[in-house]
């Protein structure tokens, strides 16, 4: 028997909550902090409810009609399952943290109400049974994430608002045709574990091939493949829990997540290969790897450096789709989990950088390790795992990936991948280098407070985020653990079982 209730109460829980804090004054800063965090925790709650009720056998989900042929579906799998987990943490973790940031800020409200309305979005995304779904909550992704990269109210962050809609007006176009000329070739159909549009099989085979390539255009926007990206560094002028938001939980997650339903449950993975369009895709995403890895060398603007540093780390999930093979499927999904605790603790110690010692950019940050041994800890963490140190969660998508490339004989692959972790140690390694062992010869830019590292509800997120990153690796194998989750899903891709 299917439940409606939950995945009803998934999505509009945030929903509610953002408007809400719409209609509250921003002087009513107790009531928003009560409403942010309710919401929050009570996402993680439900989650946990769809994780318990999935792994004993429960089926959740609901189809609301909204024209003949036109059907919103919610429907909760496996897949859903491990990116709503991740959105959930994150929002709780990302929430404590802006209530801190933002304290003196100007229009709280409108800035919760909009982060609310994003993680509504995103969950949407995640839930989506079928591909008319994850368009509308995708456009509404784009449409309330737009007035937190311009909060601040700058030129410079109207001018980087402006950039985003470009990059993802445009995406939207291509993706309503390509949805639009899928509904004529297919009809209306839910997402089907190996795709639906097999059942088709070569007939079409140019349409298709062009209809994949609509669809990865549109949704590679988000995820920043190149020469999509252009919006994403330029983002960066927002408050470092929207570049977390950006970053970990929400967009350029959102845009891998949309791929990877395209390649396993519209198409199907191996038919996908038979129509020959993952070789393209798996070169366009290392090529985006590598490229990311490049610009985030030259970049002195600590912010910039770990947004190009995001355009690469995201194309692992979308070059492990597009290996074919069990083990490389494992390591892009559990890629979507490992990257998000790595990015939310790299930018939010970023924030933490600039909230309490006025630093933006890489020459700024001699001797911060000593005069913010937490912070700089938590940053040495999400760093080391972007490289691959174990048992940091990085080092586990990277054995996956590499292991699954071996497999299918793509060994190209590897070397992409040695030579990723090369570039993340050239642009990692100099950062900690000069925090902890450069000492300090001029005051900082702008110091607030003379206390021990930043105050302690920016603090806490930062170390927690860290301690998942070294959790998730450390007992990767351990039930539940996002490694688990990814070969769970694996089985139902491939009937494979490891």
């Amino acid at each position: 028997m299917t439940d409606p209730w939950i995945p009803l109460a998934a999505v509009g829980l945030p929903f509610l909550t953002g408007i809400a804090i719409f209609m509250l004054d921003d002087r009513q800063v107790v009531l928003r902090s009560l409403l942010n965090l309710f919401g929050a925790f009570a996402k993680l709650v439900l989650v946990g409810v769809m994780l318990w009720g999935v792994a004993n056998g429960r089926d959740y989900g609901v189809r609301l009609a909204i024209a003949p042929g036109l059907d919103v579906a919610l429907n909760v799998d496996a897949l859903a399952l491990l990116f709503i987990t991740l959105s959930a943490i994150l929002w709780a973790l990302t929430t404590v943290y802006a209530i801190g940031y933002l304290e003196n800020a100007s229009h709280r409200s409108r800035f919760f109400g909009f982060f609310s309305l994003s993680i509504f979005a995103t969950t949407g995304i995640a839930l989506a049974g079928n591909l008319f779904t994850l368009f509308a909550f995708y456009e509404i992704l784009t449409l309330v994430t737009y007035p937190l990269i311009i909060h601040r109210g700058t030129q410079e962050a109207i001018a980087a608002g402006r950039v985003y809609l470009r990059y993802t007006l445009t995406g939207g176009a291509v993706l309503l045709i390509a949805v639009a000329w899928l509904y004529v070739l297919a009809g209306p159909r839910d997402f089907v574990a190996g795709g639906f549009l097999r059942e088709l099989g070569t007939d079409h085979r140019f349409a298709l091939i062009l209809l994949f390539a609509g669809l990865i255009a549109g949704f590679g926007v988000k995820a920043a493949l190149f020469p999509l990206h252009g919006w994403l560094p330029v983002a960066m002028v927002a408050p470092a829990p929207v570049s977390a938001l950006l970053h970990a939980v929400a967009v350029v997650k959102a845009g891998a997540f949309a791929i990877i339903r395209v390649v396993y449950d519209v198409f199907g993975v191996e038919f996908a290969d038979t129509l020959g369009v993952l070789g393209p895709l798996a070169v366009m995403a290392a090529f985006t790897i590598l490229y990311g890895s490049f610009r985030a060398l030259t970049q002195d603007e600590l912010k910039k450096r770990l947004a190009y540093s995001t355009v690469s780390q995201i194309s692992y999930i979308i070059l492990g789709v597009a290996v074919l093979g069990p083990l490389s499927t494992i390591g892009a999904l559990v890629h979507l989990v490992n990257q998000g605790l790595m990015k939310i603790t790299l930018f939010l110690t970023a924030g933490n950088l600039a909230e309490t010692l006025g630093v933006h950019y890489v020459h700024e940050m001699d001797g911060a390790g000593r005069r913010m041994p937490l912070t700089m800890t938590a940053f040495t963490v999400g760093a080391l795992g972007m490289i691959g140190v174990p048992p940091i969660a990085g080092f586990v998508t990277k054995i996956y990936l590499g292991t699954g490339a071996a497999e299918s004989g793509q060994w190209w692959v590897i070397v992409v991948l040695a030579a990723s972790s090369l570039l993340n140690a050239c642009y990692f390694l100099p950062i900690l280098y000069r925090a902890w062992f450069q000492p300090r010869s001029t005051p900082w830019p702008r110091e607030h407070g003379t206390g021990f590292d930043a105050k302690a509800v920016l603090l806490v997120p930062v170390l927690f985020s860290a301690a998942f990153a070294v959790g998730v690796g450390l007992f990767a194998d351990t039930p539940l653990s996002p490694l688990k989750w990814a070969k769970l899903i694996s089985r139902q891709e491939f009937g494979y079982a490891q």
